[in-house]
């Protein structure tokens, strides 16, 4: 049998209508040269009647382990990967046709060693998912630093689109059992070694990410955390983009409160809700979407914001380690 080129692996997590789509995406790409690892990590809506269903039509593995994080799940499948390429993606994307065409065509022309694409929202998303997206790919909410396009910070794959050479991947030993940023502390590591990372900005991915406030609340709240654990192991890693969501937290709430006295207090928040609305409007075709985008804005940077003080309040000024000052957010 001829090696696969591109080992996909997926860890997937009480998701199975999620991968159907996935791999109802996969099934269609216009190459072929690539196997799929599907990787159940301790689920109790498991998977594997999806996964047998796509038996005769991909080269597919599927694998049960007890539930340990998306890190070690993403490990255990590259350890059974046979690919030369292993591409990392997260359950809720969906592939376009020519996805795995474009990874053939950026690799010939850069010779990277590691890459990542960007993501974006499928046109059949709910408006709350649009939302989602723009805030968390936007110049106004990440500085560009999830989008794919001009950034603030050098580009860092993440791991619903990421891709690595296999020999890179056994060289760095993987991925670390860390429950929130394992992703970012593997290529900051990918960096740190000297290999070639590139942005690949024609293999990109509709994701779904979150469907509700709340959720999309808690995944930015851990994010900000998790800068702070990154801080911790990479202490270049922080950079002033970085900060930006904390001083637009305390900003927000010196402002609101000064709004109680002096309602031209509050011009800075309207100023900043018009320019999100209008961009994120014009952008979806769509003024509800920018109605909805300034909300997922201000619950992103909110979010973000708050999740950095508390790291900074909990790892570096009370010094608690890791796993216990947040035990209950990332280790259930």
């Amino acid at each position: 049998m001829q090696k696969p080129y591109f080992s996909l692996i997926v860890p997937v997590y009480n998701r199975p209508g999620e991968v159907e789509e996935l791999l109802q995406s996969i099934s269609v790409q216009t190459v072929k040269n690539f196997e799929v690892i599907l990787v159940e990590d301790g689920s109790t809506e498991r998977s594997e009647s999806v996964a047998a269903a796509y038996g005769e039509q991909l080269d597919l593995a599927y694998y049960f382990i007890p539930n340990g994080g998306p890190g070690p799940a993403r490990n255990y499948g590259a350890g059974r990967a046979l690919g030369e390429y292993l591409v990392i993606l997260d359950s809720d994307c969906i592939l376009p046709s020519g996805y795995i065409a474009a990874l053939c065509a950026e690799l010939e022309a850069t010779g990277a060693d590691a890459f990542g694409g960007p993501d974006r929202a499928s046109e059949h998303f709910t408006d709350i998912q649009k939302a989602i997206n723009y805030a968390m790919t936007s110049f106004f909410t990440t500085g560009g630093i999830r989008g794919g396009g001009k950034e603030l910070d050098r580009f860092y794959p993440r791991s619903f689109n990421m891709g690595v050479r296999r020999s890179v991947f056994e060289a760095l030993g993987g991925f670390a059992p860390m429950r929130f940023g394992e992703d970012i502390d593997f290529s900051l590591r990918i960096y740190e070694a000297g290999y070639r990372v590139a942005l690949f900005s024609s293999a990109w991915v509709y994701h779904k990410r979150r469907t509700d406030w709340r959720k999309f609340y808690r995944q930015v709240y851990n994010s900000g955390i998790a800068r702070i654990h990154l801080y911790r192991k990479h202490p270049a890693s922080l950079k002033p983009v970085h900060c930006l969501p904390a001083a637009f937290t305390v900003g927000e709430v010196f402002l609101l409160m000064g709004g109680v006295f002096c309602v031209w207090c509050l011009a800075p928040l309207l100023l900043y809700a018009v320019l999100v609305w209008a961009d994120a409007g014009i952008r979806n075709r769509s003024f509800r979407i920018g109605g909805l985008s300034v909300a997922a804005a201000c619950i992103q940077l909110t979010g973000y914001g708050a999740g950095f003080l508390a790291g900074v309040w909990r790892r570096l000024l009370r010094k608690e380690g890791e796993f216990s000052a947040f035990e209950k957010t990332f280790y259930k």
